[in-house]
């Protein structure tokens, strides 16, 4: 095994600095860019419905938009597919590749998140190279069906015990966002509060206030 795949500290966290928005998108939504514009400053690309090839191509796509507005990109559960499009990298789930693995595959290449439930779950990923964590769902939401809602406490205790980056996501609009800070979170993902939302662009300015950011310029 090799020593990027022994070590337990952060390797790229730092790229992560002032990043607040975390948008998750599927191949379909075609307003990637105003929701870049208006202030995302991480977008995920997770669809489970594609071959390879459109996978590929789509996240190549993303990649490449997210970049120009100056955004990370990262790709759900294929570092396979995030080191070949240029990603920033890979977001990955309980049941998927473990980080030393992905570390054994891309080195410091690409950042890893991790999702996590429970709060041991939240130690076992501090105790491995995870640039940051999801802590979630927050809400019940039909993106994550048969996942229990976590609610508000799972985000208060990550607050108290969590030093890197972590992002809590899960039915988080602008309406349930401030009750959602309040327990302590300064980082959000998002997915429907975005992309099921006639104006993307819009509702990105709206969580960036409620997060306390300015939206982008021009916004």
């Amino acid at each position: 095994m090799s020593d990027a795949a022994k070590m337990t500290d952060v390797v790229n966290a730092p790229a992560l600095d002032g990043r607040r928005l975390y948008l998750v998108c599927d191949a379909s939504f075609e307003q990637a860019e105003a929701a870049l514009t208006a202030g995302v400053e991480i977008l995920q690309l997770r669809d489970r419905t594609l071959d390879d090839g459109e996978l590929l191509r789509r996240a190549s796509e993303l990649a490449e938009l997210a970049h120009r507005h100056g955004a990370l990109f990262f790709v759900n559960d294929r570092p396979d597919i995030a080191l070949v499009c240029g990603a920033d990298g890979v977001h990955v789930g309980q049941a998927d590749l473990p980080t030393s693995a992905i570390r054994e595959l891309a080195g410091d290449r690409l950042l890893i998140g991790r999702s996590t439930h429970t709060p041991k779950q939240i130690q076992a990923a501090l105790a491995e190279s995870n640039d940051y964590l999801s802590v979630g769902p927050v809400h019940a939401t039909p993106t994550k069906p048969g996942r229990p809602a976590v609610g508000l406490e799972l985000v208060a205790h990550a607050a108290a015990t969590v030093s890197r980056p972590w992002f809590a996501i899960g039915g988080i609009d602008a309406t349930t966002l401030p009750a959602v800070t309040g327990a302590g979170a300064t980082r959000v993902a998002v997915v429907r509060a975005v992309t099921d939302d006639a104006d993307p662009a819009a509702a990105t300015i709206a969580l960036k206030r409620a997060l306390g950011d300015e939206p982008a310029r021009g916004s």
